[in-house]
């Protein structure tokens, strides 16, 4: 079996010593202690383990180690810059875009995930990519509009 000896986490190397086959959810937070990412389906379909891996929202429930060794992994917990949340965040924050809290790393990742490829989504737009992750208490209506908010405050916007 294919050992990953380094994964790059928010802006960090870690050294490793782990299976190949071993999921990135597991590693991020049995090794790493990254509790950010959530197990939820362990399937790749609910969205609660959602990261970024070069720049692409993955679900870490589902990508193997050997496959995310090498690459940049982004999970919430690198989003803030110190004190100063990352505008996805605020935007969740002020638009109360969670209740239970469970989904909301995996939604805030998709997010930041979204505008970095398309930075002003149109309202389906968001609907259609944040369909993919599931809000047990059905925020969505919140979720859309958090979304909606940060897109115009990472082009200098509203706040």
């Amino acid at each position: 079996m294919a050992r990953v000896k380094e994964l790059h986490v928010n802006g960090s190397p870690h050294a490793l010593d782990v299976d190949g086959e071993r999921t990135l959810l597991g590693v991020l937070r049995g090794e790493l202690g990254l509790t950010g990412p959530k197990y939820g389906c362990g399937e790749g379909q609910c969205g609660a383990c959602t990261v970024l891996l070069g720049g692409n929202r993955v679900r870490s429930c589902v990508v193997r180690m050997d496959v995310a060794g090498g690459k940049k992994v982004q999970t919430i917990e690198g989003l803030a810059d110190g004190d100063k949340l990352h505008p996805v965040q605020e935007a969740f924050l002020e638009k109360c875009a969670f209740q239970c809290g469970f989904c909301t790393p995996g939604m805030v990742m998709s997010a930041v995930g979204l505008l970095s490829k398309t930075p002003q989504p149109s309202r389906e737009e968001i609907v259609r990519f944040m369909d993919k992750n599931i809000c047990r208490c059905g925020t969505y209506v919140r979720i859309v509009a958090a979304v909606e908010d940060a897109a115009e405050r990472m082009k200098g916007g509203a706040k």
